[in-house]
């Protein structure tokens, strides 16, 4: 499904990004967050690298939007373009997305996409986010997440949409759907996606209480597939898409369909009610407020 060419115009916009590093258990969280700042790069600076190897088949696919490769909808929109570009090209047959950011996969959606935004900006927004996740979700190629750093909200669903998750054995990392912790509410097909992939009972522990995990933590619950040394993460990506594109392609393709199209459906049989659910929750007084709440207690961490 193609974007809108009115998402493919859109320009830069200039405004605070945030990550959270925390330590959690499934007894307590404990969460620091560390304040991280830019001036949004320039719209004509490509966000979204992308290296396709023919001969194998296989594309890399490299974040590069400094800091922290936050989700705004510049970012969403180029790589959305980019991974249709791939999928419609049928001598690519994998792809592995990582990051160029040291420490960071994803940040996860940009704060000031939903902060002080107009109701049709909002569901521009979000139809964005819903895209990413069905192009990713759906997608006919071999798809490996090579995770080299923290990677919460957004950044974790990203991942998740993947068929195999690899990420780097360094306890200072986390990954989680931590959106409660902001006060914001994870919308059904992000919690069906993390049930999908580690059960009910352990998403429903994790989305209430907006865990973040450590490496070691995540590879137990399921939440990733393996962890290698910071530096092997992209390379054990690549020798993994080896044995994934062993299998033959129909037979892949036609049982993750299988898997995934009940989920599947439900969001696209959905999209426009979920978009209005998104935009009547994040522009009520009280979400703003607590953006704002969060957003100078960001500035006061910086000063």
């Amino acid at each position: 499904m193609a974007l809108r060419a009115a998402l493919r115009n859109r320009g830069g916009v200039s405004g605070l990004l945030s990550q959270l590093s925390s330590c959690s258990s499934h007894a307590r969280v404990c969460v620091s967050p560390v304040l991280v700042t830019q001036q949004r790069n320039n719209s004509t600076s490509p966000k979204i690298k992308v290296d396709f190897d023919q001969s194998t088949g296989v594309a890399i696919m490299h974040m590069q939007s400094p800091p922290v490769n936050s989700l705004s909808l510049d970012f969403l929109t180029e790589f959305c373009i980019n991974v249709e570009k791939l999928e419609m090209d049928k001598s690519c047959r994998g792809l592995i997305i990582t990051s160029s950011q040291p420490k960071v996969f994803s940040a996860g959606l940009d704060i000031m996409e939903m902060y002080g935004k107009s109701p049709e900006r909002c569901g521009e927004f979000w139809k964005a986010v819903q895209e990413m996740w069905l192009k990713l979700y759906s997608s006919n190629m071999v798809t490996i997440a090579a995770i080299s750093g923290s990677s919460p909200a957004g950044g974790c669903l990203m991942s998740l949409t993947c068929d195999y998750r690899i990420m780097a054995d360094n306890p200072r990392y986390s990954i989680g759907l931590n959106e409660t912790q902001l006060g914001i509410v994870a919308p059904f097909w992000f919690k069906d996606t993390m049930a999908n992939t580690v059960g009910h009972r352990t998403t429903e522990i994790a989305l209430e209480l907006g865990l973040l995990y450590n490496p070691s933590e995540a590879l137990k619950i399921g939440l990733v597939d393996q962890l290698v040394p910071e530096d092997q993460v992209l390379t054990t990506a690549t020798q993994t898409m080896t044995k994934w594109l062993a299998i033959p392609d129909h037979a892949r393709q036609i049982t993750k369909s299988m898997m995934r199209k009940p989920t599947i459906d439900k969001l696209t049989s959905n999209r426009e009610a979920d978009i209005q659910n998104f935009v009547s929750f994040i522009t009520k007084d009280s979400i703003q407020k607590s953006l704002r709440m969060y957003l100078e207690m960001l500035k006061k961490r910086k000063s």
